[in-house]
């Protein structure tokens, strides 16, 4: 059983019990779910993930102190802590997690702030442009079971999707910084003998091909142990998982590197199709480079149009 559908049994067997008995005034107001760190939040999770942070459980969470009073909380708190400690054979630890608090009595303030700076996810411009991706899939992931006042659901449905011209600026860094890598550097650093490098260059080309295939899905970057797990489920350019992962695990040897420079090549062209067909890109020609100045181009806000190109990388 996958941590997602373990913490809404244990929330159906206990958690709601426990709600409308002890809080009846707070049960059908309070978010209730398993959102934010951990596989099991993705449902990725597996056997192995189980050696960790694996538990029957769920979270509350709470909205801030002027609405519920730090007696309630604690009540609420106490209330959690006495839950059974097993359920379907999985068994609750009895101290915190190494990562923190994940499951329990949780401040959507606290939870918020810890992932965006802000209490309440209003994120400026500048936060849009550089939090980490993976941060805000930390808000948008696992479910709600109760959505409570609506609150949190609110924001998570505003957090879901990056502003249009946030999701160009990222993606015109990213194509360019492909381009020098798979398109340019890659076949220099052949040329010149030094296979270690060239593999310096396809990590390059990978790891921002892997962030611009989900920036068209207009899907978060998840944290890079998960980014193959994640990009294999995508609607668009999932099978190129295997031509990045090829490229990855293969060697720069005479045998290979050409080889590799045609995959580069290759998948650049099927993501120029995507950018055509999305309406990001005017350019017509297979180098990245003249798209991702094209896709800046359509920035709306002159300011951040006009800003450097790798702003947000």
């Amino acid at each position: 059983m996958q941590g997602l559908e373990l913490a809404r049994r244990y929330f159906e067997a206990y958690g709601a019990p426990m709600l409308r008995e002890e809080f009846p005034e707070w049960a059908d107001r309070l978010a209730v779910g398993l959102v934010g760190s951990g596989s099991e939040c993705f449902g990725w999770d597996d056997a192995l993930s189980r050696d960790h942070d694996f538990e029957p459980g769920f979270c509350v969470f709470l909205p801030e102190e002027e609405l519920l009073d730090r007696k309630t909380e604690f009540r609420l708190e106490r209330a959690y802590a006495k839950l059974p400690g097993e359920f379907l054979g999985f068994v609750r630890p009895k101290l915190a997690p190494v990562g923190g608090n994940r499951r329990g009595i949780i401040r959507l303030g606290d939870f918020l702030e810890a992932r965006t700076g802000s209490r309440d996810g209003t994120l400026t411009l500048d936060r849009w442009l550089h939090l980490e991706e993976q941060y805000l899939a930390e808000i948008v992931n696992g479910a709600l079971f109760r959505e409570g006042d609506g609150s949190f659901a609110a924001i998570r449905a505003r957090l879901s999707r990056q502003p249009r011209d946030v999701r160009c600026k990222k993606l015109a860094g990213r194509l360019l910084l492909m381009a020098q890598a798979g398109q340019y550097n890659y076949q220099r650093c052949i040329a010149h003998g030094e296979p270690a490098a060239a593999q310096l260059a396809v990590g390059e080309f990978a790891r921002h091909g892997i962030a611009v295939i989900f920036l068209l899905n207009e899907r978060y970057l998840p944290y890079y142990k998960w980014q193959f797990r994640a990009l294999r489920q995508l609607p668009l350019l999932s099978e190129e998982a295997e031509t990045l992962e090829l490229l990855l695990t293969t060697d720069n040897g005479r045998a290979m590197a050409q080889a590799k420079a045609d995959m580069m090549e290759e998948l650049s062209s099927r993501i120029i199709t995507v950018l055509q067909d999305q309406g990001l890109s005017e350019a017509v020609c297979g180098d990245l480079e003249k798209h991702a100045y094209s896709v800046n181009d359509r920035i709306a806000d002159p300011a951040l149009r006009n800003a450097h190109i790798l702003l947000a990388v």
